[in-house]
């Protein structure tokens, strides 16, 4: 069976650069023969004559005519001269649609260096206008909470119930696999200090201390920033996008109160259980180490019990309401303020993400401050 003839050939001569092309001229096949047509035709010493020979042609789609178009702009821009040869008749009306004034190059567009002063006063501003809108948006989710307060029907019960689910139940292997895993880590990593001193018995009350007081609560609302927070900015950030929101406003129905304070709510009823889950899990894992070195569990047990008490427990759940408001708050504020554009969604979900975990981080800080001067 003799081969198939390639889908571009090149022929030279004098002052003259011949591009013979076979087949079907369509999405997928221009995408193979676009840099190598367009190398030929910039690789041909003389600008000349360029003939594009089309009689073996079968099928020609706008894909097929972009190249076309594109061979003619790259030959006359060398001040050379083009010819057709062998186009359909109505492939040569759609090519006639298609004029050189009416399709100018697109403009590169340079990022302006200003001096640094002006840099300065801009990040300034962006800082200040994103400051003064997350003020305004707590706000007004502060009043619309205190109406649902005076009036639970107001709030749309399913799409709490809905968020809670998605921002717990969801999440909870998740929780339960890292926290697993970040209990055993650090018995491991204890107990070989430990072992110098023969106290390896208090790597259990490194693990009940850290995982119930610090580690619990922090991990579950990173992975939380990660998964919900983003989450809530691509959903709203869509409808956004798809001036659904605007639409909202338009028939009177206020935006936050519909959208943002049933997600709210659910993240932030659902957050200290799945704390609760990490506490439990996390102190397991670090149990797996006490065990492997012959202590009995029942003793594991008893010195993390020795060690925690109920500040503990309360103060690391006070935590997660707090991080859980701030990731859901977040999430939303930045899913509404949502750009134009084929990237916004994805730019608000980054920055919801890492918004969520620098709050997380400075509230976490104040909570230990606070917390040291308490005795806690």
């Amino acid at each position: 069976m003799a081969p198939h003839p390639p889908p571009i050939e090149s022929r030279s001569a004098p002052g003259e650069l011949t591009l013979v092309l076979r087949g079907n001229l369509d999405r997928a096949t221009v995408a193979g023969l676009w840099g190598k047509a367009l190398g030929l035709v910039e690789g041909q010493q003389q600008s000349g004559v360029l003939r594009v020979d089309c009689r073996a042609v079968t099928f020609c789609d706008s894909a097929g005519i972009a190249l076309l178009v594109k061979l003619r702009r790259l030959q006359k821009a060398k001040g050379g001269s083009f010819v057709l040869d062998g186009l359909a008749a109505h492939l040569h009306e759609l090519l006639a649609l298609y004029h050189e004034d009416e399709m100018p190059e697109p403009p590169v567009e340079e990022k302006p260096h200003g001096l640094a002063p002006a840099e300065v006063g801009r990040a300034s501003w962006l800082v200040w206008d994103a400051s003064r809108a997350l003020v305004a948006f707590t706000g007004e989710l502060a009043v619309e909470f205190l109406a649902v307060a005076r009036r639970p029907a107001l709030l749309r019960w399913p799409d709490t119930f809905t968020a809670a689910e998605k921002a717990g139940v969801n999440a909870l292997p998740i929780v339960i696999l890292i926290s697993f895993l970040v209990g055993l880590i650090m018995a491991f990593q204890g107990a070989i200090p430990m072992r110098q001193f023969g106290a390896e018995i208090y790597v259990a009350n490194l693990i009940g201390l850290s995982v119930i007081r610090e580690l619990g609560p922090l991990m579950t609302a990173i992975i939380l920033a990660g998964r919900t927070g983003s989450a809530f900015a691509a959903e709203l950030g869509t409808m956004r996008v798809n001036e659904e929101i605007d639409a909202l406003a338009t028939m009177g129905l206020p935006p936050v109160r519909f959208l943002v304070l049933p997600r709210v709510l659910g993240a932030v009823m659902v957050t200290p259980f799945l704390v609760v889950f990490a506490d439990l899990v996390g102190v397991l894992g670090g149990s797996i180490v006490l065990l492997a070195m012959k202590y009995p569990f029942i003793t594991y047990l008893q010195q993390v019990q020795s060690a925690v008490d109920y500040a503990d427990l309360l103060g690391g759940l006070g935590k997660s309401v707090v991080f859980g408001l701030l990731v859901a708050g977040v999430g939303c504020f930045h899913g509404l303020r949502t750009k134009t554009g084929a990237s916004a969604v994805g730019d608000a979900a980054t920055r919801a993400v890492v918004s969520s975990i620098i709050l997380i981080t400075v509230a976490d800080g104040i909570f230990s401050v606070l917390f040291y001067y308490l005795g806690i």
